[in-house]
């Protein structure tokens, strides 16, 4: 047995003792937020723990079915909804929750209530399980103005108020990626401790990226400045190489590859969804959140996406999020589409 090795594992970055440091530059802080982060980190090992044996456990499954023993099937995304709901409540730091999986928001009973407000998709992507594609949940926390006087108000905040976002993926690995407001971090699930290590230290994307990822199956619904982007991804006029096209279609695995490699998420609205198809509370404002934090940018097509303002907590919207440089140039297509609009829709004098 190598008992140096087996000693120097000890002396390990885990997810619990990073956030710890992070909170001891706080004095004044009284660990809530800390103790609120491990119960998302314990619903994230038990998801990735299901996700895992999803196959064998009949998982896969719509809901509804009965096992065996008489008990009801749960499909994954509501097994997983399950977890976190009850894993965010048992902390008693949270007073309100927003789930894709819940139409309406949770109000925490008062006994249990805290001044964290939690908004999350359990299982984001999870129709591709069965394929064994990469899926994961995505999280984002804020503040609460008043705990004893939770408010839906409270919840519908743009995106700047985040306090944290991150997200956890299910796939070769369990990464978990997180931001408290001073850069990103990702983590790695090592099985045989079941700890989260830091594996992907303050995570910067790189200024400019060769790939993009978009759903070219909805080409012929889209507006004419992401017709052109994605034209000119694929036919420079500038004499650099075309970009190359990555799209897995489970928003947590395209979003974790462009962080990384660099490159640029699309997901614009169309004559199919003229508001988009990604939920702002817990899909864009997490991502984009994160994007900003490691050096990116996100766009919605109007405005930066985290100074949107959510009128629903299902509310949709499009965004255009990843490396700084390929962002500015989606701006600036926007930008010179509603100048000929204004130029068009002016009403011209004869002389």
């Amino acid at each position: 047995m190598d008992h140096a090795a087996d000693a120097n594992r000890t002396d390990l970055m885990t997810i619990t003792r990073h956030v710890l440091n992070e909170q001891s530059k706080y004095p004044e802080s009284r660990g809530d937020f800390t103790i609120l982060l491990n119960h998302i980190v314990l619903g994230c090992k038990f998801v990735c723990s299901s996700v895992s044996k999803a196959g064998l456990a009949k998982l896969i499954g719509l809901a509804g079915e009965t096992n065996v023993q008489g008990e009801e099937q749960k499909k994954l995304d509501v097994l997983s909804n399950e977890v976190f709901v009850k894993a965010l409540i048992s902390s008693g730091r949270t007073c309100i929750l927003v789930s894709e999986e819940d139409e309406e928001a949770t109000f925490v009973e008062p006994s249990k209530r805290g001044r964290y407000i939690v908004v999350f998709d359990p299982l984001d992507g999870s129709s591709n399980i069965d394929c064994g594609v990469s899926i994961g949940t995505i999280f984002g926390i804020y503040l609460v103005k008043d705990k004893n006087n939770p408010t839906l108000d409270d919840v519908l905040q743009p995106g700047r108020n985040l306090l944290a976002a991150g997200y956890c993926m299910y796939g070769s690995a369990c990464t978990l990626v997180l931001s408290t407001g001073s850069g990103v971090n990702g983590f790695t699930l090592d099985p045989s401790l079941g700890e989260f290590i830091l594996t992907h230290p303050n995570i910067k994307i790189p200024k400019k990226g060769k790939i993009y990822s978009v759903n070219e199956g909805n080409a012929k619904n889209w507006d004419e400045p992401t017709t052109k982007f994605v034209e000119k991804c694929k036919f420079p006029t500038d004499g650099s190489p075309p970009k190359s096209l990555r799209y897995i279609g489970s928003m947590v695995a395209d979003v974790h590859r462009t962080l990384l490699y660099g490159g640029i998420f699309l997901y614009p609205a169309d004559k199919k969804n003229p508001n988009g198809k990604l939920r702002v509370l817990y899909e864009v404002f997490p991502m984009s959140y994160l994007m900003e934090q490691a050096g990116g940018q996100a766009f919605t097509g109007k405005q930066q996406a985290l100074d949107l303002v959510p009128k629903k907590i299902h509310e949709r919207s499009p965004v255009f999020l990843g490396s700084y440089d390929d962002i500015e140039e989606i701006k600036a297509l926007y930008a010179a589409a509603e100048e000929n609009n204004a130029y068009t829709c002016r009403p011209h004098t004869s002389s």
